[in-house]
């Protein structure tokens, strides 16, 4: 590798920090040595102080860190969850594993987020927890959404998958909701390939997480982890072990060393983004067809992705999809589709689940079509375009080949 390809590669790389480093350390440990300071343990103390947080608590993938939180939170049999109509499946996934029915409500029209008037009209006496979900890199009005909250006395999960560092009025994601899922998935702001990280303020929601992702060992802890406290008793045969239900949704040594030098480069990683989105911002100015997701006052949008709403069949008589292939065949990467409507989804609208996963839902509790007309109406309309790019450069040359597709069309 050339002088100028390295520092190319220290400029604009993902993993260029300690990534390398910490891996090497592990596999040259011995057991014992990894014992006495885990690497698990330092990420999550690392990710408790980047999000000012009393614990943090790391698992196998940010699926995981939904259902442990959901746990947590004391989501079973009968009960309610309201999550927003356009996210990952993965939340109705967690809920559903709960045996607990998913109540969708809709979003807001400008912002992409959920409607905190919606999951007020949804509330009933089963409700016991809510999902706010992040979307895109934005906060949610989580200052509304508590309020109805803690009006109804619901626990609030803060799915911050795609929010990493986003903030309303300087106070963090993550912080706001009782409990908080990160994902460390390939494609998030950290990635550690696959991951994820509860946060939480409360010692007893902290400690029902650990142990309903640590198999349900009783020692467990919110601040402890089990391989930091195992006691001499283990090696009795009468010593029981186990007192709650749990899974194996630890995370390992080798992914904890990633995850601890991407946290290290937390605010580098993150204001990449943000200078892509401006470079968005800048192509697509003026331009009354594309509209992108509102950042309200005093939210730190940190995107994940760069969305918008598209409206140039309407203006200029050019589909989505035709647009795309504008885009692609002058040089651009493509783009891709809001996540669909989560009850548009197969599993869902055809309640192929209802008998083998939830015997206890009829079939009236899961007809939820067109109770989100803002979600359904907007979705087909979005494009989410990159923002991870690690090349600042090449991010230029992409909304540049934006910006001249608009000015061929007309931005207005």
């Amino acid at each position: 590798m050339s002088k100028n390809e390295q520092k190319l590669k220290n400029i604009y790389g993902k993993h260029n920090g300690n990534e390398y480093k910490y891996i090497c350390d592990v596999l040259d440990s011995e057991d014992r040595e990894s014992r006495k300071t885990p690497y698990v343990g330092k990420l999550e103390n690392a990710f408790s102080n980047l999000t000012g947080t009393n614990y943090a608590i790391a698992h196998n993938s940010g699926t995981s860190t939904l259902h442990t939180s959901l746990i947590a939170a004391g989501v079973g049999p009968g009960d309610e969850v309201i999550s927003p109509a356009h996210t990952v499946i993965m939340c109705t996934f967690a809920i559903l594993h709960q045996n607990a029915t998913p109540i969708y409500a809709d979003i807001e029209r400008d912002t992409f987020n959920i409607d905190p008037d919606d999951i007020e009209r949804k509330i009933t006496d089963k409700t016991k927890a809510i999902i706010a979900v992040h979307m895109h890199g934005l906060p949610c009005n989580m200052k509304k959404i508590m309020e109805i909250a803690n009006r109804h006395k619901i626990k609030v999960i803060e799915d911050s998958a795609q929010c990493v560092l986003g903030s309303i009025d300087g106070n963090l994601v993550g912080t706001l909701g009782h409990l908080a899922s990160f994902s460390l998935e390939t494609k998030k702001h950290l990635s550690a390939g696959e991951g994820g990280i509860v946060t939480t303020n409360d010692q007893e929601l902290a400690t029902r997480v650990r142990k309903a992702g640590g198999l349900g060992y009783k020692t467990l802890s919110g601040g402890q982890a089990l391989r930091a406290i195992l006691p001499e008793q283990f090696q009795d045969p009468n010593y029981k072990r186990h007192d709650v239900l749990g899974w194996n949704y630890r995370m390992n040594e080798l992914t904890a060393a990633v995850a601890l030098a991407q946290v290290e480069r937390a605010e580098f990683l993150v204001n990449r983004r943000i200078e892509v989105a401006k470079l968005f911002d800048e192509a697509i100015k003026n331009c009354s067809w594309m509209r992108p997701q509102y950042t309200p006052e005093g939210f730190k949008n940190t995107y994940w992705t760069y969305t918008l709403l598209y409206f140039g069949d309407e203006f200029h008589g050019v589909s989505w999809k035709d647009f795309w292939k504008m885009y692609k065949d002058a040089g651009g990467d493509g783009f891709y589709g809001g996540l669909s409507v989560v009850y548009h989804e197969p599993i869902i609208s055809s309640n192929g689940f209802t008998t083998r996963l939830c015997p206890h839902l009829t079939r009236e509790e899961l007809l939820y079509n067109g109770t989100c007309p803002v979600a359904e109406e907007i979705q087909p309309k979005m494009m989410q375009f990159k923002a991870n790019y690690r090349n600042l450069d090449i991010a230029k040359e992409q909304t540049k080949i934006l910006s001249t597709i608009i000015d061929q069309l007309g931005r207005n």
